[in-house]
């Protein structure tokens, strides 16, 4: 696949390093091609350098927007692979485009991560939304934000146990 990343910071570096090495094409561009340069010759693999336009250029003609890769910081990004209690890190994935989920979900697979479908391009505000609140509880507050979410069999409520598509404590 031929990926085109703008921006030249910590997880244009972490993403790209993954793709390069899951045998992408990737093209990293930037406002300062030295950085994009250094970087590109820093990951490797056949990564090259771009400006700005250039890097759209690898994707924009019939280019299509599917939104993930932002609830995490970059460190997470660099782990081979992100797995945390023994399971592998979800990536929640927005966009209309069916072909393009299937492109996203590929590259999500190469980070080592698993997707979760989070619904249309529509829903791209809530992981936004999302990312902002866990940061603010996990930096401001000290939260543990995994522990706002109860496992599935309990998220429905008991009401919905044993009902078709219940997930009760019993599914």
């Amino acid at each position: 696949m031929r990926i085109g990343v703008l921006g030249t910071g910590n997880m244009a570096d972490a993403l790209a390093t993954h793709w390069v090495r899951a045998g992408h094409e990737v093209t990293i561009g930037g406002r300062d091609t030295r950085r994009a340069e250094r970087l590109a010759t820093r990951i490797g693999g056949g990564a090259k350098p771009a400006g700005l336009r250039a890097a759209a250029a690898a994707a924009a003609p019939g280019a299509r927007v599917v939104k993930a890769f932002n609830l995490c910081h970059e460190d997470v990004w660099r782990m081979r692979p992100p797995v945390f209690d023994a399971r592998p890190l979800a990536v929640p994935v927005c966009g209309d485009d069916e072909t393009a989920l299937v492109r996203v979900r590929e590259l999500v697979r190469d980070v080592g991560c698993e997707p979760v479908a989070g619904g249309g391009l529509e829903r791209a505000g809530l992981l936004e939304a999302t990312a902002a609140l866990f940061i603010a509880l996990w930096v401001g507050e000290g939260a543990d934000a995994q522990a706002i979410a109860p496992p599935l069999a309990y998220a429905a409520g008991p009401s919905h146990s044993g009902t078709k598509g219940g997930m009760g404590a019993d599914a």
